[in-house]
């Protein structure tokens, strides 16, 4: 049996969901075997998708609906949560990719 966990968020991030973002949540959502979906008014999405995490449009302030289904779906749903409510804080620098 696949457990399910849900959370509503709030996009922290002064720039809203723009690529950067989109991009770490997409590649931290990728990490788990949970199925990670976001949804934001009647638009649920893939989580693990970069292209359909920009499609939701979400602008600072959004209500975000995190929602996974998985052996690890708590797991998930803790991690990008944080991630969410800390505004993505690796994306708010002028940082260097791991490897150049």
């Amino acid at each position: 049996m696949s457990a399910s966990e849900s959370r509503s968020v709030t996009v922290a991030n002064e720039q809203g969901l723009h690529m950067r973002p989109a991009y770490l949540f997409a590649e931290t959502a990728a990490k788990f075997q949970s199925e990670i979906e976001v949804a934001k008014d009647d638009l649920r999405i893939d989580g693990k998708s970069v292209l359909s995490i920009l499609t939701l449009g979400a602008a600072k302030g959004a209500q975000l609906e995190l929602i996974a289904t998985g052996p690890d779906a708590v797991e998930a749903i803790n991690t990008l949560a944080e991630l969410m409510e800390t505004g993505f804080p690796e994306s708010n620098g002028s940082e260097t990719p791991d490897k150049v």
